[in-house]
């Protein structure tokens, strides 16, 4: 909040209207004393990352925004990787590189919440021996109804309920190593059966053919053998759940036949083919489906040889054994990449602890090993495929490497740590002593997502090696397979760069691009969409546009033909390019963001316009037709309206209503090209709805300019002097805090010990469900005009997620100020970003619970014991178990008193209350 307020006073603020400013905002004076600071001056010297003061010329301290951004996590990082330099020398690079800060919950989940998150092991304290047996068979019981997945914040509720007995809080922790019955996945948030690694093979083996036509039809109250056949393949294919909704229009559109109807009356008929979940209890027929693994004798088997052949793979080499390399389990390690003969096997190397720089303690161990005389040891007679130590002259470094070819004086050797060959003299070997075996080779390869067709391109792998041979990047890892399957980013700049679409634009065709010639004019543009900010995209007449329309119609004569489900994406990812259906008919879009596993915004590159749709609705673009789609550039193009005192970005809402009901309902506009702003690709503009483009006084740029559009309407901004009263019906269902029971729950926010946010942990996953939701159902209404009072509920979009929030203060230029009711945060954000929150969202309780930690004493906490709390509790899952609750009227009003235990250890559970009774003697002794 107060760098916002800074943000909007470029030449400074007096420190004595800031109290002013922050309260108009938010309500409320700034809480410097909660903070722990006697005075707002003390805690505005703490805040350096965010205040600088200094005396104005009347000698009044004043208040600027400190410039930066402290959020980014810069990481210096060396690594050595190959040059294109004769001597194939391994160099040394010096990289700046931000972390990509880890998404929020309804980004990643139920998949990854955040790189810290495991479970916690609920109930304290320890609990005593138990009979790991035992615990394996019943969570094979309570698997096998769960058998795509299940949250693991649910097992032990499950467990309970079938066993009347708790579960093992070991039992959570052991989990991951009982890969025989479960796989863990990402960072523990998911149990699922092993089996559903080849759950699809397995389905293919175990169905039963299709019936003849002469089968008399379905029973209502049974399924067909053909019905279940192709039910599963589409389940099969949205592996993390499809809603049951949209099974009827998937199925007509996969198999061009209509579903019966009474499949989705009566959906326990699909209990034997999927686990059926209902995230919302008073909606039964808003149901996921999750596919089951379908148990074959010899899948089985294969299964568990593949795994049993996994658990004691090692690499044999020189009749040594070294460990294989274990992928990264954080969802964005960052990575070395070396280089790239093909995007199917690129070469690279993570960096971090347990591999770069395990790799560089090594060898540095192995150059005090062999710097002495009589550890020296030359290897005599060298083999192909024979592990070796290389002694490099110049940099005078040990380096471990395998010998692939030996000539009459030299050899060619593989460096395994650094990825890449050299021919050296004989002489350089050494022989490697065996206690330089244990760690895995570093040097792995990956597949790049997206560019599996175009591989071996030449521009791709060009565009490639310029844009991330020899750099650290960022990996965002799809699949974890032998060859994991990659997204590469360079965070590097201001903006992410994604490695994997931009090599793929490499395949574009420059001469199918839309034409942008200054003074030229165009009959027979369609304008396509129209921003709020005032920008508009159209397509102009072009070959590549004709191109572009044609091989369209063609991939839609081949959907129409096409009786399969191999069309439907099941692995979606940012970058990717698909199709999707805009006003009934196959568009190119692109995947900007992933909202979980079933809710994602695309942009349709030829029209401009961005949407939020269900992974259902894309499709993969077939085979016959991709090189044609990836060879023809977007055909949006990106105007202004030329020569307007308003700038871009100043519009009225009226005003953009103006001009949408104006070009998007004419079908014939025409237009003339003032100029281009290259940097952006922005063309400014003459719009005219008839072919008379001749006359500029009748272009829509004329007649905006001389309208009284661009005077704001003063009832769609809002005004500080909202009414204080209570959220008018419908309400949502007050917060229930946790039982006297210990219960898990997740600390989103962490202020200090007399104020913190937590939510529920069981609750989480409908919490994830509902903000997929709520971003189909917002993202598809239009903006209207919509007056914001104080201390209401509303539907707020902050950055790509909409959340429930309440306005807690407002100002005139139309920034409101919002609580997360779900989260704890607060943020500021447009007023034309908020919407109604209509009854559907209502039914959720709100998540976020403000708390305070029982068994401490009140008081005025320090910036240090602030810190100490922060980063024992903020963003991790914990146990709460439940002091006392103080009632209100508002459920975000209801504080809790909890005490908090840390129950990550393997040998003892921390109560958070001991740490800060003990920090708080510390500092009152040393006062």
């Amino acid at each position: 909040m107060l760098r916002a307020i800074l943000q909007s006073s470029k030449s400074g603020l007096p420190l004595s209207r800031l109290q002013a400013e922050y309260k108009e905002l938010t309500g409320e004076a700034i809480p410097h004393k909660q903070l722990g600071h006697a005075t707002l001056d003390t805690l505005l010297h703490s805040m350096s990352s965010v205040v600088r003061l200094d005396r104005g010329r009347s000698g009044e301290v004043m208040c600027y925004a400190t410039v930066g951004n402290e959020m980014a996590h810069i990481t210096k990082l060396a690594a050595r990787h190959h040059t294109a330099k004769k001597t194939g020398r391994p160099q040394v690079v010096n990289c700046q590189m931000r972390v990509k800060p880890s998404a929020p919950l309804v980004l990643n989940a139920p998949f990854n919440l955040n790189e810290s998150t495991t479970p916690p092991k609920p109930r304290t304290p320890h609990s005593s021996p138990y009979s790991p047996k035992l615990v394996q068979s019943r969570l094979k019981e309570v698997l096998s109804k769960h058998s795509n997945g299940l949250w693991v914040s649910k097992l032990p509720q499950l467990y309970r309920e079938l066993y009347k007995q708790d579960l093992p809080s070991e039992a959570l922790k052991d989990l991951e190593e009982w890969t025989h019955i479960c796989t863990v996945k990402d960072d523990s948030w998911v149990a699922s059966f092993l089996l559903n690694v080849h759950n699809r093979s397995c389905w293919q083996a175990a169905r039963t053919p299709p019936t003849s036509t002469s089968s008399p039809p379905a029973s209502p109250t049974v399924l067909s053998a053909d019905l279940k056949q192709k039910l599963g393949e589409l389940l099969l294919k949205y592996s993390s759940g499809l809603w049951a909704h949209a099974l009827p229009k998937l199925y007509q559109d996969t198999y061009k036949t209509k579903l019966p109807e009474y499949v989705l009356d009566n959906l326990p008929l699909l209990s034997d083919i999927c686990t059926i979940d209902y995230p919302m209890p008073d909606n039964p027929k808003r149901a996921i489906l999750y596919v089951k693994a379908v148990e074959d004798e010899n899948c089985n088997q294969e299964d568990l040889a593949d795994l049993r052949a996994r658990e004691e793979a090692g690499r044999r080499i020189s009749y040594q054994t070294v460990p294989p390399l274990l992928i990264p389990r954080e969802e964005y390690p960052s990575v070395l990449v070396v280089e790239a003969s093909n995007t199917n096997s690129v070469v690279l190397r993570y960096i971090g602890e347990g591999y770069s720089k395990a790799q560089e303690k090594l060898e540095d161990e192995m150059k005090e090993f062999y710097g002495q005389d009589n550890t020296k040891k030359s290897l005599v007679s060298p083999s192909s495929g024979q592990l070796t130590a290389v002694h490099a002259e110049e940099e005078e470094e040990i380096l471990r490497a395998q010998v692939c070819e030996v000539m009459s004086e030299k050899v060619k050797v593989y460096y395994v740590d650094h990825g890449f060959s050299e021919v050296i003299s004989k002489s350089k070997l050494l022989e490697l002593h065996e206690k330089f075996f244990r760690l895995p080779f570093q040097a792995t390869k990956c597949k790049l997502a997206g560019l599996e067709p175009f591989s071996q391109e030449p521009v791709v792998l060009k565009k490639f090696d310029s844009m991330a041979s020899g750099k650290i990047l960022l990996a965002e890892i799809l699949e974890r397979n032998d060859i994991p399957l990659m997204v590469l980013y360079d965070t590097s700049q201001d903006d992410d760069v994604n490695i994997n679409a931009a090599c793929l634009k490499a395949l574009q065709d420059k001469s199918l691009e839309s034409p942008m010639q200054v003074n030229s004019a165009y009959m027979n543009v369609n304008v396509t969409s129209v921003s709020s900010d005032g920008t508009f995209c159209c397509q102009l007449p072009s070959r590549g546009l004709t191109k572009l329309n044609e091989v369209l119609e063609k991939a839609e004569t081949y959907f129409h033909s096409q009786v399969t489900s191999e069309s439907l994406v099941s692995r979606p990812f940012c970058g990717k390019s698909c199709l999707a259906r805009f006003k009934g008919k196959w568009s190119r879009v692109e995947i900007t963001n992933l909202h979980g596993s079933r809710v994602l915004d695309i942009l349709f590159v030829d029209l401009g316009v961005q949407a939020s749709v269900e992974v259902i609705e894309l499709r993969e673009i077939p085979p016959p037709f991709l090189r044609d789609l990836t060879a023809i550039p977007p055909q949006a193009v990106k105007c202004c309206l030329a020569d307007l005192s308003v700038s871009v970005g100043s519009w009225t809402p009226d005003a953009v209503q103006w001009l949408r009901d104006r070009a998007l309902q004419c079908s014939d506009c025409s237009l003339k090209i003032a100029k281009v702003e290259e940097s952006k690709r922005l063309a400014h503009v003459y719009l005219f709805t008839s072919k008379n483009f001749h006359d500029l006084s009748r272009s829509l740029n004329h007649q905006l300019a001389e309208s009284d559009l661009w005077k704001h309407q003063k009832d769609v901004f809002l005004s500080s002097q909202g009414p204080l009263k209570t959220p008018s019906s419908p309400k949502t269902p007050p917060t229930t805090p946790p039982n006297t029971n210990s219960t898990d729950i997740y600390v989103s926010v962490a202020c200090h010990p007399g104020h913190f946010v937590l939510q529920p942990w069981q609750d989480m996953y409908k919490l994830v469900v509902l903000m997929g939701e709520m971003i189909l159902y917002y993202n598809k209404t239009e903006e209207k005009p919509l007056t914001v009072e104080k201390n209401q509920v509303y539907a707020a979009k902050v950055e790509n997620n909409w959340h429930r929030v309440l306005v807690k203060g407002v100002l005139t230029n139309g920034l409101v100020s919002v609580y997360e009711l779900d989260y704890g945060k607060h943020e500021l954000v447009s007023c034309t970003l908020l919407r109604p929150l209509i009854q559907e969202f209502r039914q959720l309780p709100f998540q976020g619970i403000t708390a305070q930690l029982a068994g401490v004493k009140p008081r005025q906490w320090s910036e240090e014991a602030s810190i100490v709390f922060r980063n024992h509790v903020e963003k991790k899952p914990l146990v709460a178990q439940l002091d006392s609750v103080q009632d209100a009227a508002q459920p975000w009003d209801r504080k809790v008193t909890v005490f908090l235990v840390d129950t990550s250890q393997e040998d003892r559970d921390v109560w958070v209350h001991d740490i800060m009774a003990e920090f708080a003697d510390e500092l009152t002794k040393a006062a």
